[in-house]
């Protein structure tokens, strides 16, 4: 029996199996917008593929910024050979572009938060830094008093 430390998470199974999708699978290597019902077509040609870990790396897949980038653009669904599978929806280009917004948004921010909390870390060391050069200028003008 394997203890919890050793026994893959959803996630990192989830992940195996995408890298296993990508190698096998042009659409998934090339990023492409994947045919409605790709889930179907998957577990017929991988039939002892876990259901939640296909769902799982389904959506690992489709909410990468290259697969969104793709989607924003894109006009034709495919299948799992490559094959035409429907149009692209518009409205599914645009939940994509408006996904990729908020994430670019989300990670200007996160940027922004990290370069101020740098900034005053950089600024509190250095009023230390003044501190201490302070003190040190205070011991040694009392040290030559003596």
């Amino acid at each position: 029996m394997s203890s919890p430390a050793t026994t893959p998470s959803p996630v990192q199974n989830a992940r195996v199996l995408l890298k296993e999708l990508q190698e096998k699978f042009a659409p998934f290597r090339d990023n492409l917008p994947l045919a409605i019902g790709i889930d179907k077509q998957l577990k017929e040609r991988l039939p002892d593929v876990d259901r939640k870990t296909l769902r799982i790396a389904l959506g690992l897949h489709t909410n990468s910024t290259r697969y969104l980038k793709a989607m924003a653009r894109a006009t034709q669904r495919v299948d799992l050979d490559g094959n035409p599978a429907g149009e692209v929806p518009e409205a599914h280009r645009t939940h994509a572009e408006e996904t990729l917004r908020e994430r670019f948004r989300k990670e200007a921010e996160q940027r922004k938060a990290q370069r101020k909390v740098e900034r005053e870390a950089e600024e509190a060391e250095r009023a230390a830094q003044r501190r201490a050069d302070k003190l040190n200028q205070l011991a040694a003008k009392f040290s030559r008093r003596s």
